[in-house]
């Protein structure tokens, strides 16, 4: 099944067969763990995001339209999961965590580098970077994980997103501003 195009295999896991969903889960499985590891910024996390990516993809493949490409229908299942998840981290933050602990909480976090094979002494400095991703609003950071990390053109990241080309590309640009100012600022990363 690894040489069947994604229609074929949606329209057979939309009737029911599981082997072809499954085909569809290992195509997609490594692409879309990198852009939910690289929005919630944690490697455990992005493994149950992307475990409910796929629950949700396989209740909602009946209503996948195969002229649409899959991969983008599946990474806007993966973005509105980070969304959920970054609302509930949010929320159990604010219900549970007490105020001071809240502050430090994100620069708590170990500097781990979600990019494999690096060597020890740039891993810190994509710890660093990956933390001040993680500090960025939704609005930023979609935009720049979607063009500048996953290679998706601007055109492409705006229909994914719902937004104008140039809305893409005004955020895109404010969310490089703002990591130059996170990645600068003593303490902040």
């Amino acid at each position: 099944m690894s040489e069947t195009p994604d229609g074929e295999l949606a329209s057979r896991a939309a009737d029911g067969d599981q082997r072809a969903f499954s085909a569809i889960m290992r195509r997609y499985k490594e692409p879309l763990y990198r852009l939910i590891a690289r929005h919630v910024g944690d490697r455990d996390d992005a493994y149950d995001v992307l475990q409910q990516t796929f629950v949700s993809a396989w209740g909602a493949i009946g209503r996948f339209d195969p002229k649409r490409p899959l991969d983008s229908w599946l990474r806007t299942i993966a973005l509105n999961k980070c969304r959920d998840f970054g609302r509930r981290r949010t929320v159990k933050r604010l219900l549970f965590q007490p105020a001071s602990e809240r502050e430090a909480d994100v620069a708590s976090v170990p500097a781990q580098s979600t990019w494999a094979g690096e060597s020890s002494g740039e891993d810190e400095r994509f710890g660093s970077l990956e933390l001040a991703i993680a500090k960025l609003p939704a609005a930023l950071k979609e935009p720049l994980i979607l063009t500048a990390l996953e290679g998706l053109s601007q055109t492409e990241a705006a229909d994914l997103l719902g937004v104008s080309v140039k809305a893409v590309e005004t955020r895109v640009y404010r969310a490089r501003r703002k990591l130059a100012e996170l990645m600068t600022s003593p303490g902040d990363t």
